[in-house]
């Protein structure tokens, strides 16, 4: 998953930054994280997700998941 970076000298491409709040904020900047992108791919690719495997996604980005 490669972003597109043809555009990121454009101010207008991050306007809405202006506009965002924390947990927004502290989103934009991970999913543009490529340890993140592995982390969510590997996640994602598990075909039963046990606790253990929630937790190992989880825990070094900060994030937490409802039941």
């Amino acid at each position: 998953m490669s972003p597109d970076t043809s555009r990121w000298r454009s101010s207008s491409t991050y306007d809405y930054v202006d506009g965002l709040i924390a947990p927004d904020i502290g989103w934009e900047w991970l999913r543009r994280n490529e340890d993140y992108q592995r982390s969510y791919t590997d996640f994602s690719r598990a075909v039963s997700p046990t606790a253990v495997l929630i937790e190992r996604a989880a825990r070094p980005w900060g994030l937490r998941f409802p039941h």
